[in-house]
């Protein structure tokens, strides 16, 4: 990373509808899409706001060469980590916003599986007036592609082929408390509405054969949606003004899922269960004003 320097990218985006109506009908969870003029739903930008990198600057992991806005780091298996995002504004539907991204911190650490590199990057959304919308720093890490195989941390997940479509992915089971499911079409439905085409959520072969995982993975930006979607369900009258978000560990297709919900003195603390509430696999704080909690049907 000798020549490399971070910097920042500067650009004008539109909240795009079309994305916003696709986020909408993956949930299918009741709720109104939202159209133009409306308010985004809190963290729908990571879905609003997507960018489709040219295909002469695609790596063979699916995502963009590394070396130009991030690193050159040499380390093949990529995960989203998590971050913070605090909200000083709406954003609404068909408007344009203009995006400031750059690279604030690239840590390298040793852990238990080995080698590995967090890269912070910060992201600041402003309205037409200049006035900051959103401010968010997101946490990526680099690891060995050969750890999955090693480690044995994995449960056997069915092949992707074997897997049905399973409707809705949430589905209330009580106050504070839903299941959710996936399937290989719901994460390629993701993908594309993110303009995500990293091939471990969609490319089976790739997935198991080069990352080494059990099956294809579940992006951790549609466990922490998922996450803030329970919020919403639970309280649409409530507004997020600062939410935090870990991932700590995959979540595999078609594996069983479950979120646990509890209010607290600021707002509420969410999970995303793994199969049989074995472990955290998301973790979400939601710092929010007003909002009454919907009784269980």
């Amino acid at each position: 990373m000798d020549h490399w320097e971070a910097h920042t990218v500067t650009s004008a985006e539109v909240v795009r509808p079309g994305q916003v109506a696709a986020l909408a009908a993956l949930f299918d969870d009741g709720l109104p899409a939202p159209g133009v003029g409306d308010v985004l739903p809190r963290l729908w930008h990571w879905v609003a706001l997507p960018h489709w990198p040219v295909s002469s600057e695609v790596g063979p992991d699916g995502h963009p060469l590394r070396g130009t806005f991030l690193p050159p780091i040499e380390l093949p298996r990529r995960m989203f980590a998590g971050g913070e995002v605090e909200f000083h504004g709406d954003l609404r539907v068909g408007e344009t916003v203009r995006r400031e991204s750059t690279v604030e911190s690239v840590k390298e650490k040793s852990g238990q599986s080995g080698a590995l590199v967090i890269v912070a990057v910060r992201t600041r959304l402003f309205g037409d007036g200049g006035e900051l919308r959103v401010d968010e720093r997101q946490d990526l890490i680099y690891r060995d592609a050969d750890t999955a195989r090693s480690s044995g941390e994995f449960a056997a997940v069915e092949r992707a082929a074997e897997l049905r479509p399973v409707g809705r992915p949430l589905r209330r089971a009580d106050a504070w408390a839903w299941d959710f499911s996936t399937d290989p079409t719901l994460l390629m439905r993701f993908s594309s509405a993110t303009a995500n085409a990293h091939r471990i959520h969609y490319d089976w072969p790739y997935a198991t054969r080069v990352e080494g995982y059990p099956g294809l993975v579940v992006h951790g930006p549609l466990m922490t949606l998922t996450l803030a979607e329970t919020f919403r369900l639970e309280r649409p009258d409530g507004e997020i003004s600062r939410l935090t978000h870990r991932n700590k560990a995959p979540l595999f297709c078609g594996q069983s899922a479950s979120v646990q919900g509890r209010p607290t003195a600021d707002g509420v603390a969410l999970e995303l269960m793994g199969p049989d509430d074995t472990g955290v696999r998301t973790a979400v704080n939601v710092v929010s004003s007003g909002g009454t909690a919907v009784q269980a049907s």
